[in-house]
C-alpha cells in the first residue's frame, strides 16, 4: 500500500507539469488514466530514455505492491497462513476476487502509464512468474494440509499471470486475463472442496484420507472437475489461460514482436532467454498435473478407512455452490470466446496501441 500510494502522489505531482491549470481546470495536475497515459506524461516522466527516470521507479513500486496482492514468489509469504487461518468463505472470496485486484492492477495501471519502463523489466518480470509457477508447485507438492496445498497451488497459477504480462504478446496477455477469471472459478472451488470435507473430520491433513469415493461418490465427482481444471486438463477452463500464455511467451521470441524489436534497437538478441523462460514455465505444467493427480489419488481413491464410513454425501446446500462452479470451469474451457475474450479483446487491443 505505501508503494501504491508512494505512484499515487509522484505522479499526480509530475502530472501538474504537464497539466497546467486552466480555466476549464483551475486545478492543476489529473487523475485520469487516459490522461497519463498519454505521450506528454511519458517524456515528463523519462521513461523513454536510457536513464532510471522517474517512470521506471514508479513502475518498480506498483509492480511491487501488485506483485504481493496477486501474489508472486518471493512476495507471497501472507498468503498460505491467511488462507489457513480464514473460514472457507473468506478464503473462497479471498482467492477467486480479491488476488485478481494485482493483475488488474498490473494490465490496468502499471503497464499502460509505464510501457517504457515494462519493457525495460521485461526479464525481470519474466524471470519472477517463471519462478513462481515451479516454486509454488514444489512446494504445494510438499505439503501435508489440504489447504495450504491449495493456497501454494494459487502462488503457482498466478505465475502464469506475471509471465504472461511480461511477454507482451496478445497470445501471453490474453492469455493471463483468461487466467484470473479461470482461476477465480477452480480456487473457489478447491477451497469449498476442503471446507467440505473438514466440517466433517475437523481435520486437514492429506494423510489421514483415502477412499472418500467409496463413502461420497457425489463430492468425489464434482471434486474431480475442480482438480482437472486446475491442473489445465483440455475441455475445461484451467487449460486455456495455461496454453495461452505458454504459447505466447514462445511467440515472444519471433522477430517481429515487441521484446525483440525493442532488444534489436539496442543490439540485445534476447531469443535464446525467451525461449529458456518458456521451457522451464512448461515444465510448471508437470509439476501441478504431479501434485493435483496425487493429491485426487491420496484423498479420494485407495482403500477406504473405517472412520469415514460415518461421513454424510455433500447436501444440496453443498451441490448449490459446488456444482455452478463445476459448470462454469465446463463453460469456460469449451466456449472461452463466448465468457471471457469477448470482454477482453477491446483491452488488450488498446493496452498494444499503448506499446507501439
Amino acid at each position: 500500500s505505501i508503494c501504491l500510494l508512494i505512484v499515487l502522489i509522484g505522479i499526480y505531482l509530475h502530472s501538474r507539469a504537464v497539466f497546467p491549470a486552466t480555466p476549464e481546470h483551475p486545478v492543476a495536475g489529473t487523475f485520469d488514466l487516459v490522461k497519463l497515459a498519454g505521450p506528454a506524461m511519458r517524456a515528463e516522466l523519462g521513461a523513454a530514455g536510457e536513464h532510471f527516470g522517474a517512470g521506471k521507479a514508479f513502475f518498480l513500486l506498483a509492480m511491487a505492491a501488485f506483485l504481493i496482492k496477486l501474489p508472486c514468489a518471493p512476495l507471497h509469504t501472507w498468503l498460505p497462513d491467511a488462507h489457513v487461518q480464514a473460514p472457507t468463505p473468506i478464503s473462497m472470496i479471498l482467492a477467486a476476487l480479491l488476488l485478481k485486484m494485482g493483475g488488474y492492477g498490473i494490465f490496468r495501471i502499471a503497464y499502460p502509464l509505464f510501457p517504457d519502463a515494462a519493457r525495460h523489466f521485461w526479464m525481470l518480470f519474466a524471470i519472477l512468474g517463471v519462478g513462481s509457477i515451479i516454486y509454488g508447485a514444489l512446494v504445494a507438492m510438499a505439503q501435508s494440509d489440504f489447504k495450504r496445498l491449495v493456497a501454494y497451488s494459487s502462488v503457482s497459477h498466478m505465475g502464469y499471470v506475471v509471465l504472461g504480462a511480461a511477454m507482451m504478446t496478445p497470445a501471453a496477455t490474453s492469455g493471463a486475463l483468461f487466467m484470473m477469471v479461470a482461476h477465480g472459478i477452480t480456487s473457489a472451488a478447491m477451497f469449498f472442496i476442503v471446507g467440505i470435507i473438514y466440517d466433517r473430520a475437523n481435520h486437514r491433513e492429506i494423510g489421514r484420507f483415502g477412499g472418500l469415493s467409496g463413502t461420497m461418490p457425489l463430492y468425489t465427482g464434482l471434486s474431480s472437475v475442480a482438480f482437472f481444471a486446475s491442473l489445465g486438463l483440455p475441455g475445461l477452463c484451467g487449460f486455456i489461460g495455461e496454453v495461452l500464455v505458454l504459447l505466447g511467451t514462445f511467440q515472444a521470441a519471433r522477430p517481429d514482436s515487441i521484446l525483440m524489436i525493442w532488444a534489436s534497437a539496442r543490439n540485445v538478441d534476447p531469443h535464446g532467454a525467451i525461449v529458456a523462460l518458456a521451457s522451464i514455465a512448461c515444465f510448471g505444467v508437470v509439476l501441478t498435473a504431479a501434485y493435483m493427480l496425487w493429491t485426487l489419488q491420496r484423498v479420494f481413491f485407495g482403500a477406504a478407512r473405517p472412520e469415514h464410513r460415518a461421513y454424510p454425501e455433500i447436501s444440496r446446500l453443498e451441490i448449490s455452490v459446488l456444482a455452478p462452479l463445476a459448470a462454469m470451469a465446463i463453460a469456460l474451457g469449451i466456449l472461452p470466446s463466448l465468457f471471457v475474450f469477448t470482454f477482453t479483446d477491446a483491452t488488450v487491443r488498446t493496452m498494444f496501441s499503448i506499446f507501439s
